[in-house]
């Protein structure tokens, strides 16, 4: 079984995001002495204020292969390999990277759901649908705060949402999720792995915690590790909901058990 040997950890953000939501998270595992990163996905570095007002035109054709290969470059200039923490789509990209040994163990956080990897639930199909909507072609997404306010904050007030919202969120293609989809998203679930936790939020409607539980379950290699954890009253928001400190607690220690 594979032990977590590094002291560094990137973190990725999901769609609608950017590095900015991980700056207390940083803040967080730099206390406890590790090397932090949060590098952006192209066209999502920034202030989020600025990106929703002047959107880059080519965002709206990246896909997640590109994505995946702007990271592969960022890892593979670091000094060690290290842990890697995604949240939403950025937890599907972490598995994609723990698949291509890019790190020494990966956490993903409602993550997005890799190839092959379905769910019915009418608040998933409905959370999504207006993102990878085929009839929108290849215009940037910006979502409304009532639509982040069901997928993402549906435990908060419309008003907490906006200031969240105002704060975190930020322009995005819709062809990240669309090509997730197909093979941009495959996942091979029977080879050999380092250390993997999925974590999921009971009421998260985007990707409901079922889903991660499924994904989860998906990984075959009987000497491969892996965990799940459900936090009960959490929604997609986990990272930034209220005590989301004990989210980042449960995956030190995580890490710690596992070294």
């Amino acid at each position: 079984m594979n032990t977590i040997n590094s002291k560094t950890i990137v973190f990725i953000h999901g769609l609608f995001m950017n590095p900015v939501s991980w700056n207390p998270w940083v803040k967080y595992f730099e206390a406890k002495g590790y090397n932090c990163h949060s590098p952006a996905y192209p066209f999502h570095d920034g202030n989020p204020a600025d990106l929703r007002e002047n959107i880059n035109p080519a965002l709206g054709d990246l896909t997640f292969a590109e994505v995946i290969k702007s990271l592969i470059v960022f890892l593979d200039n670091l000094p060690e390999k290290p842990i890697l923490i995604g949240h939403s789509m950025g937890g599907l990209a972490v598995q994609k990277l723990i698949g291509m040994d890019k790190g020494v163990a990966g956490v993903c956080i409602d993550s997005a759901p890799p190839k092959g990897i379905l769910s019915f639930e009418w608040s998933f199909l409905k959370a999504n649908l207006s993102t990878i909507n085929p009839l929108k072609g290849n215009s940037v997404c910006m979502p409304t705060v009532a639509w982040y306010q069901y997928a993402f904050c549906n435990t908060m007030t419309m008003e907490e949402t906006g200031i969240e919202f105002e704060k975190f969120v930020v322009p995005e293609s819709r062809n990240i999720p669309r090509s997730s989809t197909k093979d941009d998203g495959i996942i091979d679930f029977n080879k050999p792995h380092q250390p993997l936790l999925f974590i999921a939020g009971e009421k998260d409607n985007i990707i409901p915690s079922s889903l991660n539980k499924k994904n989860f379950e998906a990984y075959n290699d009987k000497n491969s590790k892996r965990d799940f954890k459900q936090f009960k009253e959490r929604t997609h928001y986990i990272c930034g909901q209220k005590n989301w400190e004990e989210v980042a607690e449960y995956i030190s220690n995580w890490i710690i058990e596992n070294k």
